[in-house]
């Protein structure tokens, strides 16, 4: 597995190995001792699925108190994925990075406690897993819009309007939101 460190700390690029023949491929998506071996002791208490079709935009979602994080993968088809330091007391506040994780690159993003967290779909679907340190906490979750010009995430949407949620589609500006310490 090969850990990689993203421009906000905390946040990782992961890179499975990924042992495949003509008959297919095999690899580990999670493997408690080797991720604790590269830094990252986890303890993860649900998985999430979901399935969206192109161009939906999920996010950018976090939970205030008890924070989620989230070890996240595509399964089918291909998301571009983003996470945003919500952390006032970081130097990398109101910054983001985004990643393509697709089905055929098999790479998982590690998105700590204390970061917004987004995708959109590029491909027709796309199936999308998440493993999550909390359980989830309708209360507590938060939501900042998409297109927020403070952010200023560029999203891969080649002109096109993404699919948003209701919850998405009212959610709170940057400026306004809801952050950490």
């Amino acid at each position: 597995m090969n850990v990689v460190d993203t421009p906000l700390p905390g946040v990782k690029l992961i890179e499975p190995r990924v042992f495949g023949d003509d008959r297919g491929f095999f690899l580990e998506s999670w493997n408690a001792k080797a991720f604790a071996d590269a830094g990252l002791d986890l303890t993860f208490v649900q998985d999430n699925h979901s399935r969206s079709a192109r161009h939906v935009l999920r996010g950018l979602h976090y939970q205030i108190d008890d924070p989620q994080g989230k070890l996240v993968r595509v399964t089918i088809g291909s998301v571009f994925d983003v996470a945003v330091d919500l952390r006032r007391s970081s130097p990398e506040f109101g910054r983001w990075v985004g990643y393509e994780l697709s089905a055929e690159n098999k790479r998982m993003l590690w998105v700590p406690p204390g970061f917004g967290h987004g995708f959109v779909v590029l491909s027709e679907t796309a199936d999308f897993l998440y493993k999550c340190t909390t359980l989830y906490a309708p209360a507590n979750e938060r939501a900042i819009v998409w297109n927020d010009p403070d952010l200023g995430i560029d999203w891969p949407l080649d002109g096109a309007t993404p699919l948003l949620s209701g919850k998405d589609a009212a959610a709170s500006s940057f400026a306004d939101a809801e952050v950490f310490a």
